[in-house]
């Protein structure tokens, strides 16, 4: 009996030092809300993106397991497919709490360590406000529920992980 228990805590040990990657950073499909009857999401296209010059936060990526996809203004504009079925490529991201009591952090809550991630977005990956700040997200929430929920869900934050501007390195 005690070899069986030295063993399980001997694979535990060894497990406990693993790390298992996440898909933050991994590259992913930007999506959008449907327009097609019965569709949930389309891809989205280099109309929706315009010139490419600001962030750009996709909710319900299947690609990613935090359903989050974002494109930050200072990534060079990536697609996918060819003819109609060009996509526009962003990378898995998550919500996400700021450090901001000055305590150093065991691990950043936006590690990337996804095989996939490019190493652009290695470098520079932080936990950052997109598209509005706290007190606009509250604003509308409390002004418009019905088109906060269609458009943000249930997220009730600005910050997700997403790759520094170049301002904040």
């Amino acid at each position: 009996m005690s070899a069986r228990l030295a063993l399980l805590v001997g694979a535990a040990l060894l497990c406990g030092g693993c790390e298992v990657p996440s898909d933050i950073g991994k590259p992913c499909v930007l999506v959008k809300k449907s327009t097609k009857e019965g569709e949930k999401s389309d891809p989205v296209t280099l109309e929706d993106i315009g010139e490419g010059d600001k962030d750009f936060i996709s909710f319900g990526a299947l690609d990613c397991e935090e359903l989050v996809c974002v494109r930050d203004a200072n990534s060079p504009i990536q697609t996918s497919g060819e003819g109609d079925g060009l996509r526009v490529l962003g990378y898995c991201s998550k919500a996400c709490v700021p450090s901001d009591d000055g305590a150093p952090q065991i691990q950043s809550p936006c590690a990337v360590n996804h095989p996939e991630a490019s190493a652009e977005v290695k470098a520079s990956m932080s936990c950052r406000p997109l598209l509005l700040d706290q007190q606009a997200l509250d604003y509308m929430r409390a002004n418009s529920p019905e088109e906060y929920r269609a458009t943000f869900g249930e997220n009730s934050s600005p910050y997700f992980c997403a790759a520094s501007t170049p301002t904040e390195n």
